[in-house]
């Protein structure tokens, strides 16, 4: 049967006919006509006929959807009385959602209720985050005892990640700044003519703290966020739930041999970041200050010291724990979605150099008060 749709302007009445049958409705110079009448200022009121509508889909669906939003914006009286029931339920669901829903607006509080709010939540953090650092002490404590569930495997696949596989990019950006370093010391010296001292500078700067901090941030982004959006992923996919319903000890399973190996690599790798680094003060001194490198070698080993190179090395081995507590913490508490897991790498990359910098500001005055 011939598909029709008809329609017609009878004073301030439109007259909507819907004759036969509508699969894949697609006759838009009638449709748009259709919505030009709805349009017309003389119209107020729209009465649809479909006594003889057969067969229908989503197509019929849109345009009286269309032509009922005119309506109700116009303040049309509009009687679909002889529509199919189907097609009433489902007009009326399509207008029973509000596709633009109003914000709630927040609440306002004074200024000492957002204070103890923010009080109370930081306790509730400070809270959650020393019973992450118990649950880590005593799965530690259980290693040594032999009763902890932790797997070989996993500890050596975490040695391996964040032992030699890391060394390009420490060794790249150590070598950098050890260059940087180098250079910026050599325009200040070259003015009272000491640029022989660039040796002394870049080693006890490098052995001292540089290496240290350097190795710290690259390893805090590569590896932190590593361990935070793997165990986040974890936490996402309900596997740690897994893990505690069957008994396993997460902190065992998960936490401890990561921390463990970041703890054991980072003064590992801390000592190969001061090594590159007095390499990049050494380019420097030997291609631009024209230093011999038989003398550049000699000043470098007279400027290390045992204090500034274990100095160094327990910065490294402090920035390990950091850097490892802050991924696995923001990766057992992430959320169950995917936004939570790009929010907890987020978090623990910020947090491990915050962190880093906090420690680093207290061992240096541990260092100042005891004269190391």
């Amino acid at each position: 049967m011939e598909m029709k749709l008809k329609y017609a302007i009878e004073g301030t009445l439109l007259r909507v006919e819907l004759n036969g049958d509508y699969l894949e409705y697609d006759d838009d110079k009638i449709i748009c006509g259709l919505y030009e009448a709805a349009e017309n200022e003389q119209v107020r009121t729209l009465d649809i006929c479909a006594e003889k509508l057969e067969r229908w889909d989503s197509t019929l669906l849109v345009i009286l959807f269309n032509l009922k939003k005119t309506a109700r914006r116009r303040q049309l009286e509009i009687n679909t009385q002889s529509l199919p029931a189907g097609l009433r339920q489902m007009l009326g669901l399509a207008f029973s959602v509000d596709r633009k829903p109003v914000g709630e607006k927040p609440q306002q509080t004074n200024l000492l209720v957002r204070v103890g709010n923010w009080g109370i939540g930081l306790f509730a953090d400070v809270k959650k985050g020393c019973s992450f650092l118990h649950d880590a002490w005593r799965s530690f404590g259980r290693f040594l005892f032999g009763t902890a569930v932790m797997r070989r495997v996993d500890f050596l696949y975490a040695l391996e990640d964040c032992g030699y596989k890391a060394l390009p990019i420490v060794s790249l950006i150590s070598f950098m700044v050890g260059l940087i370093l180098a250079f910026v010391g050599a325009v200040q010296l070259k003015t009272f003519g000491a640029e022989i001292y660039v040796a002394s500078l870049v080693t006890i700067g490098m052995t001292r703290i540089m290496g240290a901090i350097m190795t710290g941030i690259i390893m805090a982004g590569r590896t932190g966020a590593s361990y935070a959006a793997t165990i986040g992923t974890m936490q996402v996919n309900e596997e740690i739930d897994a893990l505690k319903t069957m008994g396993v000890q997460v902190g065992d399973f998960l936490v401890l041999p990561r921390m463990m190996a970041l703890v054991l690599t980072m003064p590992l790798l801390t000592m190969w970041a001061d090594f590159m680094g007095m390499l990049g003060g050494g380019f420097v001194g030997v291609t631009m200050l024209e230093v011999p490198l038989r003398r550049y070698w000699e000043l470098s080993v007279e400027a290390i010291s045992l204090s500034n190179f274990m100095v160094g090395i327990f910065h490294g081995f402090v920035f390990g724990i950091v850097i490892a507590v802050c991924g696995c913490y923001y990766g057992i508490y992430c959320g169950r979605n995917a936004d939570s897991v790009g929010v907890a790498t987020t978090k623990a990359v910020v947090s491990a150099i915050v962190w880093m910098i906090i420690m680093t500001g207290l061992i240096t005055i541990v260092c100042e008060v005891l004269g190391i």
